[in-house]
């Protein structure tokens, strides 16, 4: 399973901008390595989804995520997110390796990244394939203590 890279820009644009229980998170799909982008988009004050280089979205469906819930348990807050089931449909995606999930929902600074999956190696689905970012249940995608 990938590891998720918390972006560090998503510290500052949480406190100042983001209501994750009710905004609307997405995931983009790169094949570029972060610190590849002309812009590193880990580096801060880059936390942007301009500064990732996206691959086409031609052929996938949708890229929006469920929130399951975003609550506060004795100072520790806890990001959960529905799995997404990402499915090729009337020819192949590109390879990607990198999944970044993102903000769409915040518009300063516009679709302020979260953090990214590194999947080790590329992935390209073909016409019918699907591929499932598993977002944990258990541990949430994120927690801030």
């Amino acid at each position: 399973m990938a590891t998720f890279n918390k972006v560090n820009d998503f510290v500052v644009n949480a406190v100042h901008n983001m209501d994750l229980e009710s905004d609307q998170i997405v995931v983009a799909l790169s094949n570029t390595a972060p610190s590849s982008e002309s812009t590193n988009p880990t580096t801060d004050g880059n936390g942007v989804l301009a500064n990732v280089t996206q691959i086409a979205y031609t052929n996938l469906s949708s890229r929006n995520v469920t929130t399951t819930s975003s609550t506060q348990t004795s100072g520790v807050y806890k990001l959960v997110l529905a799995d997404i089931t990402l499915t090729a449909s009337g020819g192949s995606v590109s390879p990607f390796r990198y999944v970044y999930i993102y903000n769409d929902t915040v518009t300063t600074p516009a679709d302020p990244l979260i953090g990214y999956y590194d999947y080790g190696s590329s992935l390209t689905l073909n016409d019918g394939d699907s591929f499932t970012v598993d977002f944990s249940e258990a541990n949430g995608v994120l927690q801030i203590t």
